[in-house]
């Protein structure tokens, strides 16, 4: 097997590259090459800072949580182990790892030894592969990447390496000191040392072999449009047919922009310093994004100087490889020397900076605040902090904190053919007070029945639900002799074979904390269909989780009415902030019913599944096959997202303390849970437009006298449990430390994830 590393080094060639390598895995498998999963255009990173030297601080490994060297270790484990297993799966003759980083990141022999050792266990033969571009028209591009990721330092430092005979020892050695809590780090404010196209030659061919290191060139039209895949191919020696989605190519931004960035950067970097702030990464580009204006670019060809530096070593090079084109190289018409632009209308950082004070108060907590949490919490906390995977509410189109006019009651359709055509399954144990209002609620937004499965019930749940079944409003089942694992998935098993979901045209998995917030029309699930793709097969409805929001009696107003607190929308940390349910066609793609998801795809019928997002996006590539939980790709909550009351109340969390979990039985409910399900940071009162339609449906259920009687039963019983719970010891003291807790999102995130849990 042959091993091929496209090393970049120009980012955005090399993350255009990688999304085209990722849309052909068919073609690359076709023609016997294998692009590992993880090496996408987010996941190619990963290699990079694997093989970077550990005692060396940088951006990415610190904001990706890899800092520590023990963290790193692991990281190169994982690496080492995913590829081994799928290149044994795949059994590929090539092997392709694309990584911009690789190029521009690791700067030492020792970086690239330590590479290659990783490498070797797959196969000796491996081979570098570098785009290269014009200098000049690469610094242009590298300068304003690194102002957006926090650079301060003027680009006039890069110009003077001109005058120094070792351009690459120059720029390295120029480096500030890595400063994390400052936002600064070497690689952001330096020069790049690797536009020195010859030492890069020779650094790569030193530790990999003088004919195993290529350097080509690439026509932008052509890696852009739809002709990119046989672009690309070419590269690697394959012959790939096929067309790419095209995109437009890189808009480079305004040059007056660019000196705002470098100087609202260097007043951002000392507000850090001076209070001791890590400010996340998405808050520091919002800031740099509010700033922005138009205007002309930055022009390649006022940076020639670069170009001349390099002019011998490209002719060079160009002789000696044969995928360089001179004529590409070729730089752009020289033009004044570079002066930095006026960032125009009288712009000062500092005045931003007071404008902006509120929000950057709010960015990280105190030092004082920090010190309440355990040791394990503030490590995390320092390692996440300023990182993409930290908390906000910067994502999607929906104002969340508007109350908005009140949905409108919709006729319930008649039942085709006397069939339910919109199905949940639920499984229950002790929700008594809870179960009239979630029953109401979803019938109003479109669900025609439901199959319910409970088991070991005390309260009062299996007399509502036998209630209910008598009114023809769903269908109940005994689970309390369940076997295996859990409750739940017994049940799903056996709901496989009922008549009512066989013949449904939609199922949802949901349980009674679960509310499925419909966010756009009229809040229905024509409403939701109505905006999917005509093909869609598969929702992925992401879990916003609700916290106590203060609420420490049980009480028995509507759930959706009580609670508005809740977790950021932008939270991918810890991992069960996103996890999803599934809202499925019955296709009969998928052979199983499982908790989050059906599972056991039918390979047969897998081109007619399409998965998306709670904003209708399509997601099918990364769910597929498996996969409970969205990324920062595919997130989304415009159209649907599920709201997910864990806890309730105070109380109601010490009741389903005592009572234990449904799926994972043999995990205790104690302040670790808490800590990861109570959440606060935001607020969202988008369900409540329901409330009118729910309390009338609500009213039109517990007419019935039966019913009604057994609701005030289960709340009368849930009430006299809770204040049971409260007189033991041990329950009063956990909800003594669970109400204590005070957590801004980030520590709350960063608490959850320093716990021995899923996370």
């Amino acid at each position: 097997m042959r091993i091929v590393l496209q090393i970049g080094p120009d980012r955005a060639t090399g993350d255009r590259l990688a999304r085209v390598l990722a849309e052909a895995q068919e073609a690359l498998r076709a023609a016997g090459a294998l692009l590992p999963r993880d090496h996408g255009p987010r996941g190619a990173a990963r290699l990079a800072m694997a093989a970077s030297d550990p005692q060396r601080i940088d951006r990415l490994r610190v904001q990706q949580g890899f800092g520590a060297p023990e963290a790193q270790a692991a990281l190169r484990q994982q690496i080492t182990r995913q590829l081994q297993e799928e290149v044994a799966q795949h059994r590929p003759d090539l092997l392709i790892l694309s990584a911009p980083q690789l190029g521009s990141g690791l700067c030492s022999r020792a970086e690239l030894q330590s590479l290659r050792d990783l490498l070797r266990p797959l196969s000796d033969d491996i081979h570098v592969l570098a785009h290269l571009d014009d200098p000049a028209r690469l610094l242009a591009r590298h300068y304003a990447a690194q102002l957006v990721a926090g650079r301060s330092t003027s680009l006039a430092q890069d110009l003077a390496l001109c005058e120094v005979p070792d351009w690459w020892q120059a720029a390295l050695a120029g480096r500030p000191a890595a400063d994390p809590l400052a936002g600064r780090f070497p690689e952001v404010e330096g020069a790049p040392f690797w536009l020195d196209f010859a030492r890069l030659e020779a650094e790569w061919q030193a530790v990999f072999g003088a004919d195993r290191v290529r350097f080509c060139s690439t026509d932008p039209h052509r890696l852009y449009g739809p002709d990119a895949l046989a672009e690309i191919g070419a590269a690697f020696g394959l012959s790939l047919t096929g067309r790419s989605r095209p995109e437009p190519l890189p808009e480079a931004p305004a040059e007056a922009w660019l000196t705002r960035c470098r100087l609202m950067n260097d007043a951002l970097q000392r507000h850090q310093a001076r209070h001791g702030q890590s400010l996340p990464p998405p808050l520091w580009h919002s800031l740099l994004t509010e700033i922005r204006v138009a205007g002309p670019a930055l022009a390649p060809g006022a940076l020639h100087p670069v170009s001349a530096r390099f002019a011998p070593d490209i002719a060079a090079l160009c002789a000696r490889h044969a995928g360089l084109d001179a004529a590409r190289m070729a730089p752009d018409p020289a033009l004044p020397y570079w002066q930095e632009a006026d960032p125009l209308y009288g712009f000062r950082a500092t005045q931003y900076l007071m404008a902006f004070a509120p929000r950057l108060g709010q960015a990280g907590p105190p030092p004082a605040a920090r010190s309440a949490l355990p040791p394990e919490a503030q490590q995390a906390l320092e390692r996440l902090a300023g990182t993409p995977f930290a908390p906000h509410n910067r994502l999607g189109t929906c104002d969340e904190t508007a109350e908005a006019p009140p949905y409108p009651a919709v006729p319930r359709p008649p039942q085709p053919d006397g069939r339910a055509a919109r199905v949940i399954v639920g499984c229950m144990k002790n929700e008594a007070p809870y179960i009239v209002e979630w029953v109401a609620y979803h019938r109003a937004i479109g669900f025609d029945s439901f199959l319910i499965y409970s088991n070991d019930c005390e309260d009062g749940t299996a007399q509502i639900l036998d209630r209910l079944q008598a009114m023809g409003v769903l269908q109940h089942r005994d689970n309390s002799a369940w076997q295996g694992k859990s409750p739940q998935q017994h049940a799903l098993d056996q709901a496989r074979d009922e008549p009512l979901l066989r013949q449904a045209g939609w199922i949802a998995h949901i349980d009674v904390d679960e509310f499925i917030n419909l966010r756009c029309g009229n809040g229905t699930l024509d409403d939701l269909f109505a905006r999917l793709p005509a093909e869609t097969t598969h929702v992925a409805m992401t879990w916003r989780l609700f916290g106590h929001g203060g609420v420490t009696d049980l009480s028995g107003d509507p759930v959706i009415a009580q609670f508005t607190d809740c977790a950021p929308a932008y939270c991918p940390k810890p991992h069960i902030a996103w996890g999803f349910k599934t809202l499925s066609r019955t296709t009969g793609a998928y052979a199983k019913l499982s908790c989050h998801r059906p599972t056991k795809l039918d390979p047969a019928q897998a081109a007619q599944v399409r998965w998306v997002n709670g904003s209708g996006a399509d997601m099918t590539g990364e769910v597929l096959h498996r996969g409970w939980r969205n990324s920062r790709r595919s997130i989304g909550y415009d159209l649907v997202q599920l709201n997910h009351y864990a806890l309730r109340s105070a109380d109601s969390f010490l009741i389903k303390r005592q009572r234990g979990r449904a799926l994972h039985v043999d995990r205790d409910i104690g302040l670790n849970y808490w800590i990861r399900m109570d959440w606060s940071g935001a607020r969202d009162v988008t369900i409540r437009r329901n409330l009118p339609r729910l309390r009338a449906e609500m009213a039109r259920l517990l007419a019935d006298p039966e019913l009604a009687r057994w609701h005030r039963h289960g709340l009368d019983w849930h009430r006299a449990r809770a204040a049971e719970l409260r007189g033991l010891p041990d329950f009063a003291r956990l909800r003594e430390q669970a109400l204590a807790l005070r957590l801004t999102p980030t520590e709350r995130a960063a608490y959850a994830l320093s716990l021995d849990m899923e996370s």
